[in-house]
């Protein structure tokens, strides 16, 4: 049977997104595995499943490029939410995740003609066993020198809900990833730290207004960007003092999003706000394990967002590669 899906991403973070009626119409697992391989037309980092909902305008899954399930995915949640957006006529929607229903809205162009979408990351969790993860017996990881990581990086553990670990660095950090990829593929291997893996950022303060992100993804590997990961470094650079504005320009490998970071006591309002570009539209012959590109249809979205590649790799020419 031929399928057709969606080739989206947001912040150069590449899904496949496809709208179905049944949650059990394909295994996808491991369909998801065999659409995301480098060699199959340059690959993804996920696929996006779009299914109906008892209690919002649409439900959302994210199947990982390994074919594990992750609970958000704020870029990819920015795809969906235009997706389901465009499809209902409306400029705002409720999204169902694995862990909450979230508010999502249309907004102004970050960059000229770039589809904009802002989305709600919730619920943020500071307790380690909300990740989970264990380290001796602490109930949270706050800004603190784990000496087991590293004798000079400052991390937290947050989850937003996907569970993340962020280190604020110096320049040499981010220029040079290999100590960020010798911990991220320890802390998602077997260890004694974080039994389910974890989501591991490097995070370098330009100024007062914006930073710039690198994320070793669970699943992933390197990718060009995450959401869920951005917007746990605007937040963890703003409760440390690193930035002072609650409207925070994230730069990563892929291009740059806005974080809008409120907090009012111990609570936390945080909006990812960037581009959902649909690049191309797939056709595949599914069926029982076999799986047939068929053809290919191409937008013209993705020559507007080059412009944006432009604006970063100006801005962080030094580490952006």
């Amino acid at each position: 049977m031929e399928r057709t899906f969606l080739k989206v991403h947001g912040s150069g973070n590449t899904f496949y997104l496809y709208q179905t009626e049944h949650e059990n119409e394909f295994n996808w697992a491991e369909l998801t595995k065999w659409l995301c391989q480098k060699e199959n037309h340059q690959g993804a980092d996920g696929l996006l499943l779009v299914l109906p909902s008892q209690t919002a305008d649409a439900k959302m899954r994210v199947i990982n490029a390994d074919g594990s399930e992750a609970s958000m995915c704020g870029n990819g949640l920015r795809c969906v939410a235009r997706f389901v957006c465009e499809n209902l006529g409306k400029e705002q929607a409720i999204i169902e995740t694995m862990k909450a229903n979230l508010n999502v809205r249309q907004e102004s162009s970050i960059l000229e003609n770039i589809p904009t979408y802002a989305v709600e990351i919730s619920p943020v969790l500071f307790t380690l066993t909300s990740l989970p993860m264990s380290y001796k017996e602490q109930e949270e990881i706050r800004h603190q020198v784990i000496p087991e990581f590293s004798p000079t990086i400052p991390f937290t553990a947050v989850s937003v809900p996907n569970p993340h670990l962020i280190g604020i660095v110096e320049q040499q950090d981010i220029e040079n990833n290999a100590h960020q990829k010798q911990l991220a593929e320890f802390l998602n291997s077997e260890n004694e730290y974080c039994m389910d893996g974890v989501n591991v950022s490097y995070v370098y303060p330009m100024k007062d207004d914006a930073i710039f992100v690198r994320t070793f993804e669970r699943g992933v590997g390197f990718t060009n960007a995450c959401g869920t990961a951005m917007t746990a470094s605007a937040l963890c650079s703003r409760l440390n003092g690193f930035v002072e504005q609650d409207i925070i320009t994230v730069f990563n490998p892929g291009g740059f999003v806005k974080c809008e970071v409120k907090i009012i006591d111990d609570e936390y309002k945080l909006t990812l706000i960037g581009n959902a570009t649909v690049t191309s539209a797939y056709t595949f012959e599914l069926s029982d394990n076999d799986y047939k590109f068929v053809g290919c249809v191409d937008t013209e979205e993705q020559k507007e967002y080059e412009k944006c590649i432009e604006l970063v790799k100006a801005e962080t020419a030094s580490f952006a590669s």
